[in-house]
């Protein structure tokens, strides 16, 4: 392996783990909040990701405008679904009944798209997606910067609102002890479905950021829950610094690991972490208060 190849490899590995980081905090946001296991988060991401495609072949616009729709549309569908569907869920079986329900969810999305879309796999060509720009000898793909970018302004934007606002700090508070929350007289459940909202609006800036660069069709996000549970895992259950962290490490593994053994193979560097995590540290590796509790 040459230095050149390396090198893209790790920059490809980052700008992946970027995407792969803002996606994980959307989950690690439902489960933090209502111990929710949103298996629908990725059929979510796939349907901003056929938004954008819509409204670049049919209305010529850029995929990023579609954020102006999409952003507050999901954040409203995401307050909805919490308030009207999980929040009705028995506290006693809430997580298992939460992937029932959520599965049913994707379920529908996706027989939705196929509906209107159907199978054919579509992909959204810009005048600036076969460009790329040299760094240190290595091409890396515009649209894969414009994905990062995308992801690095949300997750900061992110950060803001958690460490900034009091809207985040009655967040946190949920997050870290709902009951002591609700005695300092915060609504703990007007506050979980604005979370649950914030973490779906993240799965609308994650499906335009993946639609820049990529092939999709509804069965789509089945590929994408599994490394992206296995990320939450990993960086510990409720930790969204935890989640970033592990992103941005199996990120770069899974991009190094396509140079000897191609893209279906790498993909299992998930998986194999997953189960180390399990067998070595359940509760997370870069955080996991909530995951020492379960």
């Amino acid at each position: 392996m040459s230095a050149s190849l390396l090198l893209q490899g790790v920059i490809l590995g980052v700008l992946l783990g970027g995407l792969y980081a803002l996606l994980a905090a959307g989950l690690t946001l439902y489960f933090g909040v209502m111990r929710v296991v949103m298996i629908a988060h990725s059929a979510f991401l796939i349907l901003a990701a056929y938004i954008a495609w819509w409204m670049n072949s049919s209305l010529g616009l850029d995929p990023l405008l579609s954020l102006v729709v999409t952003v507050p549309t999901f954040f409203l569908v995401g307050y909805g679904m919490q308030r009207a569907l999980l929040s009705r869920l028995r506290p006693a079986t809430l997580t298992m009944m939460s992937v029932l329900l959520t599965f049913a969810i994707a379920l529908t999305i996706e027989g939705a798209l196929g509906f209107f879309f159907t199978g054919t796999q579509r992909r959204i060509q810009l005048p600036y997606s076969s460009s790329s720009i040299e760094v240190l000898g290595a091409q890396v793909a515009v649209v894969k910067l414009v994905a990062f970018g995308l992801a690095a302004v949300a997750l900061v934007a992110l950060w803001a609102v958690l460490k900034l606002t009091s809207f985040g700090q009655a967040l946190r508070a949920t997050i870290q002890h709902p009951e002591a929350a609700r005695l300092l007289g915060i609504n703990t459940d007007r506050i979980a479905g604005f979370g649950f909202g914030l973490g779906l609006a993240t799965a609308a800036i994650g499906g335009t950021a993946l639609s820049l660069d990529s092939t999709i069709y509804p069965s789509l996000h089945w590929h994408w829950i599994g490394p992206l549970m296995a990320i939450i895992v990993i960086g510990g259950l409720g930790s969204i610094p935890g989640a970033a962290i592990a992103a941005m490490l199996l990120g770069v593994s899974q991009a190094l690991l396509q140079i000897p053994l191609g893209t279906t193979w790498a993909q299992t560097v998930f998986y194999v972490a997953l189960f180390v995590t399990l067998m070595i540290r359940p509760q997370g590796f870069f955080g996991g208060r909530l995951a020492q509790r379960f």
